[in-house]
């Protein structure tokens, strides 16, 4: 089992950057590929990126192409997610989310495909 815990949050002009991160604490963070959901008022969740147990293999939905970067230091039981140029429609309550899996190479892109999720921190883009 894992508890994730989210922060790096905030407002930010549009432009701006920000760093998110999600600190896990229980055992075997590497056993675990991860993924960054994001969920604006009034719309559903969406995956933003996932990255794979070993960091081989990384995924970003077309809207955030070129702008976030998705990492883990597994020695640290930490993935990031490394926000540039920051618009008001990435305006969300973004969720880490953390799912066992024997692949170091496999990545989940579906919320329902993870198991273990933090509580969120807000990100507000203005303009």
């Amino acid at each position: 089992q894992v508890q994730l815990v989210e922060s790096g949050g905030g407002l930010v002009l549009a432009g701006g950057s920000l760093r998110l991160s999600c600190a896990a604490s229980g055992r075997a963070f590497n056993m675990y590929a991860m993924g960054w959901f994001r969920q604006a008022p009034g719309k559903e969740r969406e995956c933003v990126s996932a990255i794979s147990r070993n960091g081989g293999d990384t995924y970003y939905t077309q809207s955030v192409k070129g702008r976030f970067t998705i990492s883990r230091d597994n020695a640290k039981n930490t993935v990031y997610l490394q926000m540039i140029s920051l618009k008001p429609e990435d305006t969300a309550v973004y969720y880490c989310a953390a799912r066992a899996t024997p692949s170091v190479s496999n990545k989940f892109l579906q919320g329902r495909d993870y198991n273990y999720w933090g509580q969120g921190t807000l990100v507000t883009v203005s303009s």
